[in-house]
């Protein structure tokens, strides 16, 4: 056997991770996460454009299925799945996340309220006109670098042309590893204008470009309402832009007004609408406010139409200022302009995106006119060849009479080889040896057709050969000097903003904070009702005793309480969630409530309720703590006089949880009653104090496989305590107390 040479090298494996790690990092950020600040594009979405331009799915050609679009590029592009490619063609149809969408949908490509696209074998997809010519154009012109796709079966641009700074048009969001990309959509024709600023003065400020560029301007609308701020956003490239949706007053039937909102924040965009109406419905049920009439959401394909009735009485300004406050119809848009230049990620400002920008187009018209001038003057070659053989056309046509085949006739055109070629007199031979056409010339004369030789085709060559000597004359100037080329930008931007330049659609301006005074509640003492099923609501002192029976036999918990304060709910598990009472429904004994779930931490399916407190006087108590396993402790209640909306109430050992939480009082007993027929009956004074976080002493001696079913508290004060176990009714009042830590006497069952 032949010996293999091993080397085993030893390298510290923090080492190895962090070089991984920093690797698959540059990774995402450069090939997946993040947009090229040069045509505004991530991978994928330059992918698509590109897989489609390639497939001839022009704006001017029929659709073509969404799914045939995603399968070429995923085969030929990006082998990262379909569904992400199919989430980046979608996302550039839809024309309210978008400043000018790049692909052009047929189908449903979803909505702005947040419902999705269809699937990609029902959907059609072809380029929009802005991406054909703003950033697939002049690709046939070496503007740009193609480099091998990831099998090295085909090759890809590694940025497309764009002709206009397409990353601040369209904007962009990214998440990356450790960092993160949320840049806005401009307006288009600021931006252009910004742009052309920018070229014809270089030295131009951010506040410069300002003056052009607004703000944000989002498909949506609405209004921003910290133009100030802006200056210092666009400036370093991050911060936050405050987005509030456009409201209109109208008057309806019975003097009642309708707040219509007409645009809403970019935020809003998806699921943020239907967010939006429970909001404004629990600030109703709750009553946060008792101005609303009726919401209703009547938006369709004409636009944002959400509609809220008021009160004929209602502070209308009041009651916007809260809907700024208490729901996402005031937002902000955190901008992180972050993107991949000269091949690292970069935050940058407007001025320097700008900067990118202007830099990329001088290089792409740069290659662009080295390879026009250098196909003008190859034509100008032929055409000067074409223009010289017409002059000799009959000495020409002597010479191919008499070559025997094609590269005798060329040796004689381009170096005046006449051995073997039979002309009719000396005087011929002579002039074909003086001949001297290029190699480009002699191809040209060979393949020239006799129609050329028509007097009227002469002259349209001799045009031609005028034209293409103005090309030449024109190009090496556009090459030469940067004014002439600084012109040639700027045209095309000035044609690109008369094709594709819309109305600003979001307004810029400085809003006041909006300032919402609350009306004060009116303390007063209500009753909280719980049913078994977790159903809760408050409801007055006097519907309580009018209905006192059917409350008792219908709610699981009953608790006097403030409707300004807060409960306590212990569940088994050991927590201790507390919740507003202001957040419950009040009203009707018969009224059903909202489940518990809603208004605190509470988790229905992890746990059960086994305590509700009122939590203005519970640091006035002694609350008694007893667990399945027999543990026993009372803990001052100030200790769970607490704000956080969950703790922990207690300490718990492993597989043990809560069975009783209850007020100690002086002169109180416990009762604990076993699975297996125990009965422990103790006085208060044998449980001691402990901290919520201690687990407590033990009160039963158990047998294996035994533990508390039932904890009974009680007072010496009470002449009889009928409790009923195991469908056998005893009465405390007569069981002897023992020491804790007993067996306890066993029940005849």
């Amino acid at each position: 056997m032949q010996e293999q040479n091993e080397r085993i090298l030893k390298t510290e494996y923090s080492e190895v991770m962090q070089k991984s790690y920093i690797d698959y990092a540059m990774s995402v950020i450069v090939s997946r996460a993040l947009p090229d600040v040069r045509d505004g594009l991530k991978p994928v979405q330059r992918r698509v454009l590109y897989d489609m331009y390639e497939l001839g799915v022009r704006y001017d050609r029929p659709h073509r299925k969404s799914a045939r679009i995603v399968g070429d590029t995923m085969g030929k592009y990006h082998p990262h799945g379909d569904s992400s490619i199919y989430e980046a063609l979608v996302v550039m149809t839809q024309d309210f996340k978008k400043g000018i969408p790049l692909v052009d949908g047929h189908g449903n490509f979803g909505n702005i309220e947040g419902d999705g696209a269809a699937a990609m074998r029902y959907t059609e997809a072809r380029l929009a006109r802005i991406s054909q010519e703003g950033l697939l154009a002049d690709l046939d012109k070496d503007v740009v670098d193609f480099v091998p796709n990831f099998d090295e079966t085909e090759k890809e641009p590694g940025v497309l042309p764009a002709r206009f700074p397409n990353l601040l048009v369209n904007g962009s969001e990214g998440i990356a590893v450790g960092m993160a990309t949320k840049i806005p959509p401009h307006n288009t024709g600021e931006v252009i204008d910004a742009t052309i600023a920018y070229i014809r003065n270089e030295n131009i400020t951010t506040e410069g470009l300002m003056r052009y560029v607004k703000g944000p301007d989002f498909p949506t609308g609405g209004i921003v309402t910290n133009k100030d701020e802006l200056a210092e956003i666009y400036e370093s490239g991050s911060g936050k832009v405050k987005l509030r949706g456009r409201v209109e007053l109208e008057q309806a039937k019975g003097g009642h007004v309708l707040l219509v909102i007409t645009e809403i924040p970019y935020t809003m965009i998806g699921a943020g609408i239907s967010k939006f109406l429970q909001d404004v419905a629990a600030l109703a049920e709750s009553r946060k406010t008792t101005d609303v009439v009726d919401i209703s959401n009547q938006s369709s394909k004409e636009g944002i139409r959400i509609v809220i009735e008021l009160k004929k009485d209602t502070d209308v300004e009041n009651f916007k200022n809260m809907l700024y406050k208490k729901t996402r119809l005031e937002d902000t848009f955190g901008v992180n302009m972050l993107a991949i230049a000269d091949g690292r990620p970069e935050t940058m400002g407007l001025r320097d995106i700008i900067r990118h920008n202007v830099a990329f187009q001088y290089e792409l018209n740069r290659r662009k006119y080295t390879n026009l001038l250098a196909r003008e003057r190859e034509k100008k070659e032929v055409q000067e060849g074409l223009i010289k053989a017409c002059n000799v056309i009959d000495l020409i046509i002597e010479i191919l009479r008499g070559s025997k085949d094609r590269p005798q006739a060329k040796a004689c055109l381009v170096e005046g080889v006449t051995d073997g070629i039979n002309f009719k007199s000396k005087e011929s031979k002579i002039m074909a040896g003086l001949l001297h056409f290029t190699e480009r010339q002699a191809d040209a004369i060979l393949e020239l057709r006799l129609y050329r030789l028509i007097g009227l085709e002469i002259e349209a060559l001799n045009r031609e050969y005028e034209q293409t000597t103005a090309n030449i004359y024109r190009y090496e100037d556009i090459l030469d000097r940067r004014e002439s080329m600084a012109e040639v930008i700027i045209e095309d931007l000035e044609n690109l903003k008369k094709a594709y330049a819309q109305p600003r659609k979001t307004a810029v301006e400085n809003a006041e904070e909006a300032v919402y005074e609350e009306k004060k509640v009116e303390e007063m003492d209500v009753i909280f009702l719980m049913d078994r099923f977790g159903y809760c609501k408050t409801v007055d002192s006097a519907t309580y005793e009018r209905n006192r029976e059917a409350v008792e036999a219908e709610n699981a918990w009953i608790v006097e309480c403030k409707n300004t304060g807060k409960l306590c709910a212990f569940t088994n598990k050991g927590n201790l969630h507390t919740f507003r009472v202001s957040d419950l429904p009040h009203g009707r004994f018969r009224d059903k409530g909202v489940p518990v779930d809603n208004v605190s931490g509470y988790d229905s399916q992890q746990e059960d309720i086994i305590c509700v407190l009122d939590q203005s006087g519970i640091a006035l108590l002694r609350l008694l703590f007893v667990t399945k396993q027999g543990m026993l402790k009372y803990v001052n209640g100030d200790e769970f006089d607490v704000a956080k909306r969950t703790v922990a109430a207690t300490k718990l050992a492993d597989d043990d949880e809560l069975v009783k939480v209850d007020v100690l009082y002086d002169q109180a007993w416990l009762a604990l009653f076993t699975h297996k027929g125990m009965l422990l009956k103790m006085d208060g004074e044998e449980i001691p104090l402990k901290k919520k976080a201690a687990v407590g002493v033990r009160g039963i001696k158990l047998d294996k496989g035994d533990f508390v079913e039932l904890a009974v508290v009680g007072s010496a004060h009470n002449e009889k305590h009928l409790v009923e176990f195991h469908e056998k009714k005893i009465d405390l009042a007569l069981i002897r107390s023992q020491k804790r830590d007993a067996k306890g006497t066993r029940l005849k069952l």
